[in-house]
């Protein structure tokens, strides 16, 4: 198998497993306690209420209607990586319904908020770093990007708070004010699946023993390491800075061999987002 190949078995895989938890989430906690929600299944849980149409039924037609329309506004490149995500999501539903049938796992509205929301966020992420998309509202709000230049995360707001605002009809207002809740929390847990394995930690270090301290990290860190030209603002001493970015666990290491070599050196510790190149997203 290539590498190609390799590539596009891992993402179909992501995919499938990204789908089947955000499905879980839905199955598990969100329909038995009985939350208001926003998004596709929102809108489902809205129409299934007053019209008694099966969720997965609705998703499923809602999603065939938003692939024709991101077709059309957005190209086929996208229509592609959305196919699977459209007909897996709803049929996980409908599978999930019959399999559990009416098992309760919990009846606690805090608790089955919490869990669908990790649920969501991290079937959500993991669909987003295999390079897909869940369908659905997805497209619509790619499409009111695209159309009228209003971010994602605005209209994805928007028409969250809009469709909780239907359930208001129909549920408590604190039913609805955990639905709030959830879209805060699973947008939290969606961000950290987002970055996770992609942060990094960045060393600044002022000394005055900075080629023993590089030699340090070159070979017993085995990181690289730069050497940027400063002056000190008092006394204005031209000062060398080591800087180096290395990964979280190697930061406790560092510092100890660090103040081994000069016990008064200067350190600086950030936490970066995403370093890109070789020894972190390049083979060495």
């Amino acid at each position: 198998m290539g590498e190609k190949s390799k590539r596009l078995f891992v993402s179909a895989v992501l995919v499938v497993i990204g789908n089947f938890i955000c499905s879980l989430g839905v199955t598990l906690f969100l329909q038995p306690s009985g939350l208001a929600t926003g998004s596709t299944t929102g809108i489902a849980l809205t129409l299934e209420h007053y019209l008694d149409i099966p969720i997965s039924y609705f998703i499923f037609a809602f999603n065939m209607c938003m692939l024709v329309l991101g077709l059309i506004v957005l190209g086929k490149k996208f229509v592609v990586s959305t196919v699977a995500s459209s007909f897996l999501y709803p049929a996980f539903l409908e599978l999930q319904a019959r399999v559990i049938g009416e098992r309760v796992i919990s009846t606690d509205s805090v608790i089955c908020a919490c869990f669908a929301s990790i649920f969501i966020g991290v079937g959500l992420g993991i669909l987003i770093r295999a390079g897909a998309s869940t369908g659905g509202m997805d497209i619509v709000h790619l499409i009111v990007r695209k159309v009228f230049h209003v971010p994602v995360s605005a209209s994805m707001y928007a028409f969250d708070v809009l469709i909780l605002s239907v359930q208001l009809l129909y549920r408590p207002v604190e039913s609805v004010l955990y639905g709030i809740l959830m879209v805060f929390i699973y947008t939290m847990v969606l961000d950290k699946m987002l970055m996770l394995g992609t942060t990094r930690t960045e060393v600044k270090i002022i000394s005055d023993k900075t080629k023993e301290i590089c030699s340090m990290i070159l070979t017993d860190v085995d990181r690289g390491v730069t050497l940027l030209n400063g002056e000190s603002g008092y006394l204005h001493e031209e000062k060398q800075i080591v800087l180096s970015v290395i990964s979280n666990r190697e930061l406790p290491k560092l510092e100890k061999l660090v103040h081994d070599i000069d016990p008064e050196c200067f350190m600086i510790v950030s936490r970066i987002s995403e370093v890109k190149g070789r020894g972190f997203s390049m083979s060495r």
